[in-house]
């Protein structure tokens, strides 16, 4: 296992720091959150409820995070909340109603933009039975839905946004945080996955209505536990399709994961070789579908094609 994916994620409040602070350690990261709106404290808790435990006090942070209301007329009226990563806010003030979905989005930012230990692509990642699948797409291709969907039947999620990829042995390392759902998805995954656990939703914002899924126990237990990728598949959502896979030449793959990183440009050298060594060791195909039956049956079939060689 690389170094830098630690023990099993946490979720705690000392109370050194007072009752407004939770300190998270999942994966690679450690992250401070100071916040008082009072739509964060019930739903960041329950999202990371799954990464629990009592240990003592973090000895190093890697983003201190506060999400509050500003000190001006803004604060009671039509209500906003800040972002802030060590006291500078990245983004303009979002209505207060949006408060949890600032703080995932902004995470992401913090991740794909401050480190840089691991090539990051714009993709999902979900694991079982040894076989292990990058799914590299633009927004709108519906990969996050498609996570989701694989994390309930039983895949394990490294991430639905951001895959971290260790450059010097190519193995992905998972972050297992919640998953961002957008618009017609939210309702269809509750009613195809009525033990999924998600928060209320969030409504208005940039990319319409959105709510997180707390991630599952598999996904929680194993947050420290890398693998190396065996397959890349790109997704396209297309609704009314039938379920079309296509193998991907090598070359066209390593451009969709090339276009696909956040900080292919800052490693370098280093970023493409290790897009050149996963798309070598992995088998790589298209993915069109509109129904999940046939997705979990070809992914399915991943795992049992695995367990023959």
């Amino acid at each position: 296992m690389p170094a830098g994916a630690r023990a099993l994620s946490h979720l705690y409040r000392p109370g050194v720091e007072g009752d407004n602070t939770w300190y998270f350690e999942f994966g690679s990261f450690t992250v401070a959150l100071t916040s008082r709106v009072n739509s964060v404290q019930k739903w960041i808790p329950f999202l990371y409820q799954p990464f629990r435990k009592t240990v003592t006090r973090p000895a190093f942070i890697d983003f201190r995070i506060r999400v509050e209301r500003p000190a001006s007329l803004r604060r009671w009226v039509r209500p906003q909340v800040n972002f802030y990563l060590d006291g500078f806010a990245p983004f303009k003030p979002l209505p207060a109603l949006q408060a949890v979905p600032l703080f995932e989005w902004g995470l992401n930012w913090c991740i794909a933009n401050q480190y840089h230990r691991y090539l990051h692509f714009h993709a999902a990642g979900v694991e079982k039975n040894g076989v292990m699948v990058i799914l590299p797409a633009p927004p709108g291709s519906g990969k996050s839905t498609l996570a989701a969907a694989l994390m309930q039947h039983g895949w394990r999620l490294f991430s639905d946004e951001i895959l971290m990829v260790e450059p010097s042995t190519a193995c992905a390392i998972p972050i297992g945080r919640p998953v961002n759902l957008k618009n017609e998805s939210i309702d269809l995954l509750r009613q195809l996955f009525p033990q999924a656990e998600l928060t209320e939703k969030f409504y208005d914002t940039s990319k319409g209505v959105i709510a997180l899924m707390k991630p599952t126990a598999e996904t929680a237990s194993r947050v420290s536990v890398g693998a190396m990728p065996t397959h890349i598949i790109t997704p396209r959502y297309l609704a009314g399709s039938a379920l079309s896979v296509r193998a991907c030449r090598k070359p066209a793959a390593l451009m969709a994961l090339i276009d696909n990183s956040f900080n292919y440009h800052i490693l370098g050298k280093s970023g493409f070789d290790t897009a050149c060594r996963l798309v070598d060791q992995c088998d790589c195909f298209t993915l069109e579908y509109s129904r999940f039956e046939e997705v979990f049956e070809f992914f399915d079939g991943l795992c049992e094609g695995a367990r023959s060689d």
